[in-house]
C-alpha cells in the first residue's frame, strides 16, 4: 500500500499515486504577501496625498494642483505593479543567466548620472536621468542588481568563501566601485544600504565569520573618516547630536526638530488623517524622507507600530522562503530571498531611525510608501522577485515544473 503525500505529485501535477484526488489545498502564491504589499502602498498613496496636499501654498510648487502628487503616486504604483506583474513571470534561473548584465546596465546608468546633460540634479545631487516628465534614480535599481550580483557570486565562489583574495577582495572591489559613484552624486545612505546587503549575502553564504566581524569595522571607520572630510556631513552630525540648540534647530537639524516635534503631537493614535501641522511648511519635503514622520503625527504610535509590524511581517517571510529555497538546494534563489529582505529591512530602519532621531538625517525613503516613482517600480519588482521565488518552491514541493 502507497502513501500519497499531500504537497508531491508528478510532473503534471498529478497526485504521486495516480489517483485523480482533490487537489492539494496549498495555494499556487503567498497570498499574504501580496496583500500586504498592496496595503503598504495604498497606505502610502494616502499618506502621500496628506503630506503635500498644502505644498502649492510655498511658491515652490505654486504651479501644482493640490492632487498633484496624489495622482503620480497613483501612476508609479500602477506601473510599479505593472512591472512587477513582468518580473513574477520570469523564471529565478533567467535572472541568474542576465545577473552579469544587468549589473553592468546598472553601473552603466549611474555613470550616465554624472554626465552633464544627462544627470539631473536636484538640491545639489545628481542623482536621476530625466525621461520626459518622469526621472529614473540608477541608486534605487542598484540596490535590486546588488541583491542579483552578490547572491551570483556567492554561489559561484562557494568553495572560496574562506579566502580574502578569492572570496572577499573580488566582492569587495565591485562594491568600491559601485561606491565611488554612489558618493560622486553623492547619495551616502544609499551606499549603506548596499553595502548592507553585500555583507550580508556574504555571511549568509558562509565567509568566515572572524573576518566578516573585522570588515563590519573597517566599514565604520571608512563612513566614519567620509563624515570627517565632509564638512556639510560633519556639521549634520553635530547638529543631529545637539538638534535641540538654536541653531541647529534653525539649520541642520531643522527637519530632525519638527520630525521629533510631529511624532509628539501625534501621541499614542494621532491627531487624525489630514490633521498634521508639521507637513504645512514646518517639515520639508514631508512626502518623501520624512513621511514617516506625518503618519506618526496623523495615525498616533498605533499607526507607527502597524507600518513597523508589516514591514517586519515581509522580511521575515523573504528569510523564511529563502531558507525553504536552500533547504531544496536551490541556493541563488534562496540568497536572492533573503537578500531582498536584508534590503527593505536595512532601508526601513535606516529611514525609520532617521525620522526619530536616531540616525543622522539620509535622502532614504521608506520603502513601498514614500513619494518616488523609482523607489515604488524597484520595490514591487523586487517583491514580485520574491513572490516567483515562493511560488517555484510551491510548485516544486507539488513535484510540477515552475
Amino acid at each position: 500500500m502507497r502513501m500519497a503525500l499531500p504537497f508531491f505529485g508528478n510532473k503534471d501535477g498529478s497526485p504521486a499515486d495516480g489517483s485523480l484526488g482533490q487537489r492539494s489545498s496549498m495555494r499556487e502564491y503567498d497570498q499574504a504577501l501580496l496583500w500586504v504589499t498592496l496595503l503598504l502602498l495604498l497606505l502610502g498613496m494616502v499618506m502621500v496625498y496628506s503630506a503635500s496636499v498644502s505644498l502649492p501654498d510655498s511658491p515652490k510648487y505654486a504651479n501644482y494642483k493640490n492632487h498633484h502628487f496624489l495622482l503620480r503616486q497613483a501612476a508609479f504604483i500602477g506601473f510599479g505593479l505593472l512591472a512587477g506583474a513582468f518580473a513574477f513571470r520570469m523564471r529565478i534561473e533567467q535572472w541568474e543567466k542576465w545577473t552579469p548584465f544587468l549589473f553592468v546596465g546598472a553601473l552603466l546608468l549611474m555613470f550616465l548620472v554624472l554626465v552633464p546633460g544627462i544627470g539631473k540634479g536636484v538640491n545639489g545631487a545628481r542623482r536621476w536621468i530625466g525621461l520626459g516628465g518622469f526621472s529614473l534614480q540608477p541608486s534605487e535599481l542598484m540596490k535590486l542588481m546588488m541583491v542579483f550580483y552578490a547572491a551570483d557570486f556567492t554561489v559561484r565562489k562557494q568553495q572560496y568563501m574562506h579566502s580574502l583574495s578569492k572570496g572577499f577582495f573580488p566582492m569587495a572591489a565591485a562594491v568600491a566601485f559601485c561606491g565611488g559613484l554612489l558618493m560622486l552624486q553623492p547619495d551616502l545612505g544609499a551606499f549603506g544600504v548596499i553595502v548592507c546587503i553585500a555583507m550580508g549575502i556574504l555571511f549568509l553564504g558562509g565567509f568566515n565569520i572572524i573576518w566578516f566581524a573585522g570588515m563590519l569595522g573597517v566599514l565604520a571607520s571608512v563612513f566614519f573618516m567620509i563624515i570627517l572630510i565632509s564638512p556639510w556631513r560633519y556639521e549634520r552630525m553635530v547638529a543631529f547630536l545637539s538638534p535641540w540648540e538654536v541653531e541647529n534647530a534653525q539649520g541642520k537639524a531643522f527637519q530632525l526638530t519638527h520630525s521629533l516635534i510631529a511624532f509628539g503631537r501625534g501621541e499614542l493614535f494621532g491627531v487624525g488623517l489630514g490633521g498634521s501641522v508639521e507637513k504645512l511648511h514646518y517639515l520639508p519635503e514631508a512626502h518623501t524622507d520624512f513621511l514617516l514622520a506625518v503618519i506618526g503625527e496623523e495615525l498616533g504610535l498605533a499607526g507607527v507600530l502597524t507600518v513597523t509590524a508589516l514591514f517586519y511581517w515581509i522580511v521575515r517571510r523573504a528569510f523564511e522562503i529563502g531558507r525553504q529555497s536552500i533547504a531544496a538546494e536551490k541556493f541563488f534563489a534562496g540568497l536572492v530571498a533573503k537578500g531582498i529582505g536584508i534590503w527593505i529591512g536595512t532601508q526601513v530602519v535606516i529611514n525609520m531611525g532617521v525620522n526619530v532621531g536616531l540616525l543622522p538625517t539620509k535622502g532614504l525613503t521608506l520603502p513601498l510608501m514614500s513619494y518616488g516613482g523609482s523607489g515604488i517600480a524597484i520595490n514591487c519588482i523586487g517583491l514580485a522577485v520574491l513572490l516567483r521565488i515562493d511560488y517555484e518552491n510551491r510548485v516544486m514541493m507539488r513535484g510540477g515544473r515552475a
